[in-house]
């Protein structure tokens, strides 16, 4: 396995030049296709028969701006690409609501590169909403970049967090093509309570033996969670100088919406390196 296509989402805000150029050194790295995209998002305006053709003509005008706000972030991304050189891009204009937008085009790609949130912009909540929504309901691999920070590498030294579910074994798996380029991966398992080491090292030795069956060479340890299990994998990717976190998205129902863990949540309000999630 490996990555054939990576799709970047494009918008006017500055972080798009950094999460651009971070994409665009991936798909050198990985020799594959890179697709920019460019949603302008979806006008509702409430409706009064009494306002009908002032509305309309509001809404047309609001839908202009935002393709012409598309329209510019797709020749900004044209431009980077033919000065970086790449060999393979493209750029799409998509008339929709922006997380779907994500969501349908990546059905076509192998990897998703996307931003975290910046809490001190304007529209942070919608912000975030948006990285969630892609997240959760994404049917590929979503690279997570954190607001501040220049990534000079991503994956170099690799932390896997593992806990034996369904959502760590596919975060592994679509991981892969970052794994095998490694410098170092390490496993890490968080135990509730120092009994329980013993079966979580049988199941890491047993996952490090099919790691070295796909080309990867894994260390794996087990530590005990005296703190939030988000801070504890932010700390231990700090002691290991990680440039990469590789972990499951964790969502739960809440009445008809679906909606992320506590814990995936936390770590994308407070990450401090790029963070690849599946769910």
């Amino acid at each position: 396995m490996t990555y054939r296509s990576l799709l970047v989402f494009l918008d006017r805000d500055p972080l798009c030049i950094v999460r651009t150029q971070v994409a665009m050194r991936l798909a050198q790295e990985f020799d594959c296709h890179l697709v920019g995209v460019a949603p302008t998002g979806i006008v509702e305006m409430p409706l009064f028969a009494e306002a009908a053709a002032a509305l309309a003509e509001l809404s047309e005008l609001t839908l202009k701006a935002l393709r012409d706000d598309a329209e510019q972030a797709t020749e900004r991304f044209r431009s980077a690409c033919r000065a970086a050189g790449m060999k393979s891009f493209e750029a799409v204009v998509d008339e929709s609501d922006k997380a779907l937008s994500l969501v349908s085009h990546a059905h076509c790609s192998d990897l998703t590169v996307l931003t975290q949130a910046d809490p001190s912009a304007p529209g942070h909540r919608l912000a975030q909403a948006f990285v969630e929504q892609v997240v959760l309901y994404s049917a590929r691999p979503t690279l997570i970049l954190p607001y501040a920070g220049s990534f000079k590498t991503v994956g170099s030294t690799a932390l896997v967090a593992w806990d034996d579910s369904r959502e760590a074994a596919r975060a592994l798996s679509d991981a892969l093509p970052f794994l095998r380029l490694a410098k170092q991966v390490q496993i890490v398992s968080w135990g509730e309570s120092p009994g329980s080491e013993t079966g979580l090292r049988q199941r890491l030795d047993t996952l490090s033996k099919w790691l070295m069956w796909q080309g990867v060479s894994a260390s794996s340890r087990v530590e005990t969670a005296g703190i939030d299990i988000a801070d504890a994998m932010l700390s231990h990717a700090a002691d290991s100088n990680a440039d990469l976190l590789v972990m499951g998205a964790y969502g739960h129902a809440r009445w008809s919406e679906q909606v992320l863990g506590g814990a995936t949540r936390g770590l994308l309000a407070a990450m401090t390196l790029p963070v690849l999630m599946s769910h």
